[in-house]
């Protein structure tokens, strides 16, 4: 069992900066792949950023490449996410969220475990 809190999500203007953080506690930590995913108010869940568990590779969603940065630090069994010049679209609650199967960590339903979420909200 892995629980997951995410802190650090609050209201910011356009163009602004926030960082989110994703504690871990459970399982080994390092051993799982970790992902960002967000959900904006009438849409779906998606897929904004991923790091594995073995050699920390990177994954972006197109609409925040080269803005966004998501890092590991497996000691302190946290994820960040980095968000810079942000948009009113990135308003979403951000979740972190947890893998360990080696599937695809892309999609939602590969991950094993889901933090409950931090509200982001752009203001234009």
């Amino acid at each position: 069992q892995v629980q997951l809190v995410e802190s650090g999500g609050g209201l910011v203007q356009a163009g602004g900066s926030l960082r989110l953080s994703c504690a871990a506690s459970g399982r080994t930590f390092s051993y799982y792949a970790m992902g960002w995913f967000r959900q904006a108010p009438g849409k779906e869940r998606e897929f904004v950023a991923a790091i594995t568990w073995s050699r920390g590779r990177t994954y972006y969603a197109d609409p925040v490449k080269g803005r966004f940065t998501i890092s590991r630090d497996n000691a302190k069994s946290t994820v960040d996410l980095q968000m810079n010049s942000l948009k009113p679209e990135d308003t979403a609650v951000y979740y972190c969220a947890a893998e360990r199967g080696s599937r695809s960590v892309l999609l939602g339903s590969s991950y094993d475990y889901w933090g409950q979420g931090t509200q982001v909200t752009v203001s234009s």
